[in-house]
């Protein structure tokens, strides 16, 4: 087997990208905590109320990297606890959309106001280019794996 510098680079960034990945989750349910939510909450209410033309279950695990199993258990239990609902899909007779209620919008509302100042924070000693860089590499990578 090669064990070429950029073999070992790569898989330097993958583990290091699961590091992050764990990382980023705990930060996140540190942060949503006193909103009484969890990161798998924020993640969905954010691919939700991002969506300019709505999104179903199967359209949410896709831009979370998510199954849709584990989608659709979250997004039932949010629209128990009024954050989401289901709505007529014209698309599709059986995939509902999935909007966001106003307690829901109010959540999302209440969830920018942490995250907003996380972010700056966060990323202040990282320029922007170098932020750039990392979300093109990311995004390549993603569209690599994305295909399979």
């Amino acid at each position: 087997m090669v064990h070429s510098p950029k073999r070992k680079v790569f898989l330097d960034l993958v583990l290091s990208l699961f590091r992050l990945n764990g990382l980023l989750i705990a930060e996140g349910d540190s942060m949503t905590d006193d909103l009484g939510l969890t990161s798998a909450r924020w993640r969905v209410i954010g691919a939700v109320a991002l969506s300019s033309s709505g999104l179903t279950v199967p359209g949410i695990a896709r831009v979370l990297g998510q199954s849709r199993q584990a989608v659709q258990r979250i997004t039932d239990v949010m629209a128990e606890d009024g954050l989401l609902k289901y709505s007529f899909n014209p698309k599709h007779r059986k995939s509902k959309l999935v909007n966001l209620t106003e307690e829901g919008k109010r959540a999302y509302n209440l969830l920018r106001e942490v995250q907003d100042p996380w972010a700056l924070t966060t990323a202040d000693d990282i320029s922007q280019e170098d932020l750039q860089t990392s979300l093109f590499v990311i995004r390549r990578l993603i569209q690599k794996f994305d295909k399979k």
